[in-house]
């Protein structure tokens, strides 16, 4: 008897085995599972009751199968020897709590064992059926399958396909992207047998809302279509399966598995704060204006002062409180400059630090880089707003330096001096070339802002000089007087439209204005901004334009093509004129608030009707959209429409009312070339910039791009108190 015992228990070891194996290849094709065996295989239906938990726990890896294992063999060999037991001691009563006693011991060990490992087995049958129908709704190999990384801007969609008759295509579209083809994004094996989905990962984009179309490879036809909004780095599943177990109706439903965060909260956060420190400010020089406050200041900050005139012979203590309380007023009062209105100061101002901002990456939210195509965003509105007042500064300026006496050949000296400046620093110091280096002539960018800004400034202070006068006050001809700067700009803008609408272009249809690539169906891949594209390649070259314009993004483009060229500068022109006629109005109806407001607010009014009859109050519909890369006309109405509005409000604010002083935008208004030619400089140096520890955080970039910026603001306030002006 006790040599039979060991082969029973062999003989009940192989049968569990092999009725366990069978179980599990039925079960699972892809793992290739076996049973755990947590009591013993010791018939067929019983191990056909454990397979389904066999098969979900080998789904979790390899370590589960390993513990499994182990515990099989445990059980095994206290299988065995309570067979033993049972031989020797004739299945008597001290045989039976023997076997009793070891089998608890042996199963107290076991169950520590698994709790130590997480994965003790569920209590009954009908547990386990539970746990099976769990594991059976969800990815068989989610857990082995290798995730796509996420950045900024992304979320996660798993996709589950039940679809029996063949492979489906996974293609999106971007609602930002006007008329453009479907994008193929993953494709999906067919399902190996109904409730086991085939599982594809990706990352989609969760900048704007998409459109998933899911096609049929074999039939080609269209299985369903879901427009969703997803969040960034949300996770998603995305369910394909039979509807009502039906074979021909699919049923796409998406499952949120887990949330996206609020991407926006850190702008919020940093909106609050940069509130409360506006708020504190302006608090503060309330009280420090008041005649006490300002008295005790002035005591505790100069009481050698204080005691002087208080103890002097020659005057009585009346006096000498009368006189230090003028000396108080005079030593704390910040006298303005003389006829310099603020208010331009504090426009150019806003529209520079908003410019320094996006340059350095605005947090990297799209909504503070430039627009893909048509369209505005915040970025879109900071250089014609600095061109509009350059505009404004001409007329002041050179209606000032004629009143003075200045000799018109000399003040053209210094316009072509200053023209030529600013193109020279473009190019030179303010052109990197993309990170191939400043004297890369073989692929150096010949357009750029500052070069735009030269030549544009160089055409309006000609034209300017050309007709100005010294302005009598209390004039009342601001635009009639001026009848030949009109007619020269009406000229160019005629320009303008029929090269833009008339110039043939090789490849492309006349009067293209499209982005190329996918937009437009695909059918114009290579025709990016149309005739303002070609004119660009055709006169400076491929190789000297801007390389990665922003429809490479959405819309995929393939061309070279810069936003700052040749045939975009006549209408820069168009609004650095419209400026001038701002400065104009500012000269001609000098002290009268209502009549320069008046003007402001008529003006606003009539180009922003020009504008909705160019695009039909729409973004993509109208005859000519607003476009930031073309410099559409349409977009030079429509930021001076905005010009004139903001211009209107600050200097009600500003120069009228005085309810604000314009800080802290004064500061680098007033320093505007040294801010905007240092911080493109200064851009990759620290404090400007510094290495962070997560480079797909909005949370990081926006605060260190938001430092970068407030340190020029300091800058620009430390220059003005140390009256430090760069001047070209």
């Amino acid at each position: 008897m006790a040599e039979a015992a060991p082969t029973t228990a062999a003989q009940r070891r192989e049968a569990g085995e092999e009725t366990t194996a069978a179980a599990g290849s039925g079960g699972d094709e892809r793992g290739g599972l076996r049973g755990r065996g947590g009591g013993g295989c010791r018939g067929e239906r019983t191990c056909a009751e454990r397979a389904p938990r066999a098969r979900a726990e080998a789904r979790a890896g390899a370590g589960p199968r390993a513990g499994g294992r182990a515990a099989a063999a445990a059980s095994r060999e206290s299988r065995a020897a309570a067979a033993a037991a049972d031989d020797n001691m004739g299945g008597g009563p001290w045989g039976a709590r023997r076997a009793l006693a070891a089998a608890l011991l042996v199963a107290s060990v076991l169950s520590a064992a698994l709790l130590a490992r997480g994965e003790l087995p569920g209590p009954d049958t009908q547990e386990r059926e539970r746990q099976q129908q769990l594991q059976e709704q969800q990815p068989q190999d989610t857990n082995k399958r290798k995730l796509p990384e996420l950045k900024m801007d992304q979320a996660l969609l798993i996709i589950h396909n039940e679809f029996l008759h063949g492979d489906l295509n996974v293609y999106w579209l971007s609602d930002h992207c006007y008329e453009c083809l479907y994008q193929f994004l993953v494709s999906v094996p067919v399902s190996p047998k109904p409730g086991h989905p085939s599982i594809a990962a990706v990352a989609v984009s969760s900048q704007h809302p998409v459109t998933l179309l899911l096609n049929d490879t074999l039939e080609k036809k269209e299985i369903c279509r879901i427009h969703y909004v997803f969040g960034e780095f949300g996770n998603y599943s995305l369910w394909v399966k039979p509807h009502y177990g039906g074979i021909n109706q699919m049923s796409c439903d998406m499952v949120v598995n887990e949330n996206p965060v609020n991407s926006n909260l850190p702008i919020y956060i940093a909106f609050l704060i940069y509130i409360a420190i506006l708020i504190s400010s302006s608090v503060g020089n309330f009280f420090v204006k008041l005649d006490p406050v300002r008295n005790w200041l002035y005591k505790k900050m100069n009481p050698r002062e204080t005691d002087r005139l208080i103890n002097s012979e020659l005057g009585s203590p009346t006096r000498a409180e009368s006189y230090s309380s003028d000396l108080q007023v005079e030593a704390w009062r910040l006298t303005p400059p003389v006829h310099r209105l603020r208010s331009l100061d504090t426009f150019r101002g806003i529209a520079l630090i908003i410019m320094v901002f996006v340059n350095y990456g605005g947090g990297k939210y799209w909504f503070f880089k430039h627009e893909s195509w048509n369209g505005l965003t915040v970025a879109d509105l900071v250089f014609p707003w600095f061109v509009f007042i350059m505009g404004s500064s001409i007329a002041l300026s050179l209606s000032s330096m004629l009143r003075r006496g200045c000799s018109r050949w000399k003040l053209l000296g210094k316009i072509l001096w200053r023209s030529l400046l600013l193109c020279v620093m473009g190019i030179l110091i303010v052109n990197p070339n993309y990170c191939l280096g400043p004297l890369s002539w073989d692929k150096l960018r010949i357009p750029g802002v500052l070069q735009r800004l030269g030549l544009t400034y160089l055409v309006v202070a000609v034209l300017e000089l050309l007709f100005a006068r010294a302005v009598p006050e209390n004039s009342t001809m601001d635009i009639i007087s001026y009848w030949p700067q009109w007619i020269f700009i009406l000229m160019l803008e005629a320009v303008w439209v029929c090269v833009t609408f008339l110039l043939p272009v090789p490849g492309c249809p006349t009067g293209y204005l499209g982005p190329g690539g996918i937009g437009d169906f695909g059918k114009y891949p290579n025709c990016t901004g149309g005739a303002a594209g070609y004119i660009d390649r055709l006169l400076l070259g491929e190789d000297h334009i801007y390389q990665h314009p922003s429809p490479n993004v959405i819309y995929h483009t393939k061309v070279a093509y810069d936003p700052e060229g040749l045939l975009g500068t006549i209408n820069s022109i168009v609004m650095a004129f419209l400026g001038v006629q701002a400065g104009k109005i500012l000269l001609f109806y000098k002290d009268q608030h209502k009549q320069i407001l008046l003007r402001f607010l008529l003006w606003s009014a009539m180009l922003g009707v020009i504008s909705g009859v160019l695009t039909k109050f729409s973004q993509n519909e109208g005859f000519i959209p607003v476009n930031k890369n073309l410099w559409s006309i349409s977009y030079v109405t429509t930021l001076s429409f905005f010009a004139f509005l903001l211009l209107l409000f600050l200097y009600f604010l500003v120069d009228v009312a005085r309810l604000w002083s314009g800080a802290p935008f004064f500061y680098p208004g007033m320093n505007s070339i040294l801010v905007y030619v240092g911080h493109e400089v200064f851009e990759n140096y620290f404090p400007f910039q510094w290495k962070m520890e997560d480079y797909q955080s909005h949370k990081e970039h926006l605060t260190q791009n938001l430092v970068a910026t407030s340190l020029w603001v300091v800058i620009a306030y430390v220059l003005y108190r140390k009256r430090i002006f760069w001047k070209i």
